[in-house]
């Protein structure tokens, strides 16, 4: 049986090195990393799936497999990550490495004010990215006679998300490499529906209350025993109900980037 071995993930990232005497001191990007694929290790270590090719991330469906790790860099931004529970219980993060002294409360704000700074210009972006990908791989036939260039397309398709429209001699679906070279072909939405789940995932608590530990516990051992625990054993849409007991709503995410 699989459940006789342990899973083993390794996590291998990049870090900032050591400068002097200073000792390896992680950016905030860094840290967000490290959430974000401790995320992915996380659904491979805790997978309740005896199979291997459906255990942990394997067989996940490209448009789920990033909802553990977009979730995990929301506790980047939570207070209670940060600076500790209140009683002490658990301890914060965000420390000085030589006084102790924590985060600023006045740089954590601002922290989290620069998560949607030109928010609306970064989802269009994805948006038009993904329509275009999907229009040219579902809907478009160069062989059609009267069949427009890509580029006219592009340029069509620019119309209904882009703010200004590419310059005529805009060339970037020749280095648009995600959908051609990628592994994103049709599937480049993907990006923007991970952050649907992970975000509507991360209200789950939100709505608990980050601070009500007992109610976050449950929603966790939960959020455990299907999203991390299921893998690839089951579609990721009945994944996603058990855990939330609906299908996933965009609105979380809107909230989160300010919108």
């Amino acid at each position: 049986s699989t459940f006789e071995r342990k899973p083993v993930a390794y996590l291998t990232c990049n870090g900032s090195p050591p400068v002097g005497d200073k000792p390896s001191l992680m950016t905030f990007n860094e840290v967000t990393t490290l959430f974000h694929e401790t995320g992915h290790g996380l659904q491979h270590m805790l997978t309740n799936i005896v199979h291997g090719g459906a255990a942990g991330i394997n067989g996940v469906e490209w448009d789920a497999v990033e909802l553990p790790s977009q979730f995990m860099e929301n506790f980047c931004y939570d207070v209670t990550t940060m600076y500790g529970a209140e009683d002490g219980s658990v301890p914060g993060m965000a420390v000085h490495y030589e006084t102790g002294e924590p985060l600023p409360r006045d740089l954590f704000a601002k922290l989290n004010e620069q998560k949607t700074h030109l928010a609306g210009m970064v989802m269009l972006r994805q948006l038009y990215f993904g329509a275009l990908d999907m229009h040219l791989h579902h809907r478009y036939d160069a062989r059609a006679e009267g069949a427009p260039s890509p580029f006219e397309v592009q340029a069509e398709v620019a119309k209904k998300y882009t703010i200004m429209a590419p310059l005529e001699e805009d060339r970037f679906l020749c280095a648009f490499g995600h959908i051609f070279a990628g592994g994103y072909s049709a599937g480049y939405y993907s990006y923007k529906w991970a952050e649907v789940l992970s975000a509507d995932a991360f209200a789950a608590f939100e709505e608990a209350g980050l601070d009500n530990h007992e109610e976050v516990r449950a929603i966790g051992r939960r959020f455990r025993e299907t999203v991390l625990g299921l893998g690839g054993g089951r579609h990721p849409s009945q994944v996603y109900r058990d855990f939330r007991g609906r299908d996933p709503s965009p609105e979380a995410l809107l909230r989160h980037s300010g919108l």
